[in-house]
């Protein structure tokens, strides 16, 4: 199996997801391989929940010498995948490898650093822009953001896309998480299912994964 069920969330096993997410993680890895890996982590996330999660149909299809019975995947047309810039804008890239006529839209949030974590683990965030397509009762909602620490992002965006319908099936996707942010979509968003690489062990004093892989958003676009 490719991907592995725990309490709150689900965690993609797949050897060359936690090969890459090795690469990723190391302070070696600079700007340019640090993008590419998340590119690839992203399509090797894609295709582990089209494995593990989308239903199949035969169908009979004619090759040049006979007809014969093959099986297709059910509902790639019915996908909407959600950026939430900006780090998740390479992973992203990876998830259209798996899904290329995925419906996409782009969500900008962020968490106010200044004013810190709360007494509740919480940072106040704001949102700057918001582009949604339809999300309609057949769609499949895979929100991609590579970091979920305290899931205060994470529930701002879900606020912002689940109040523009109710899809189907919604996904988050992480490459690394924390157990304070798992634990608290999980209460928020019962309905949601959480997909992610790696549960790591916490969060520090400012509200990041350890041992994480860093500001995933300044590895990949090289700024401070």
């Amino acid at each position: 199996m490719g991907i592995e069920e725990r309490e709150h969330a689900s965690v993609v096993t797949h050897t060359l997801a936690q090969h890459t997410l090795t690469d990723l993680r190391s302070a070696e890895t600079e700007q340019v391989a640090f993008r590419k890996g998340l590119v690839r982590l992203g399509r090797v996330c894609g295709y582990e929940l089209i494995n593990s999660r989308m239903d199949t149909e035969a169908v009979t299809v004619q090759t040049p010498l006979a007809e014969m019975t093959g099986t297709r995947i059910s509902g790639l047309d019915d996908i909407v995948i959600v950026n939430v810039l900006r780090a998740a804008t390479p992973f992203v890239e990876g998830l259209l490898k798996a899904f290329p006529a995925a419906r996409q839209g782009v969500i900008s949030a962020s968490r106010d650093e200044e004013a810190g974590m709360n007494e509740d683990g919480e940072f106040p965030i704001a949102i700057q822009y918001v582009k949604l397509p339809e999300i309609r009762e057949e769609d499949t909602v895979i929100v991609a953001d590579p970091m979920l620490a305290t899931g205060s992002t994470m529930v701002a965006v879900l606020d912002e896309v689940l109040d523009r319908g109710s899809p189907e099936t919604c996904f988050v996707l992480s490459a690394v998480s924390a157990p304070p942010g798992l634990e608290r979509i999980a209460e928020e968003f019962p309905d949601v299912e959480l997909v992610t690489v790696s549960i790591d062990d916490e969060l520090d004093d400012d509200g990041f994964i350890v041992p994480g892989l860093g500001d995933a958003g300044d590895r990949a676009f090289r700024t401070d």
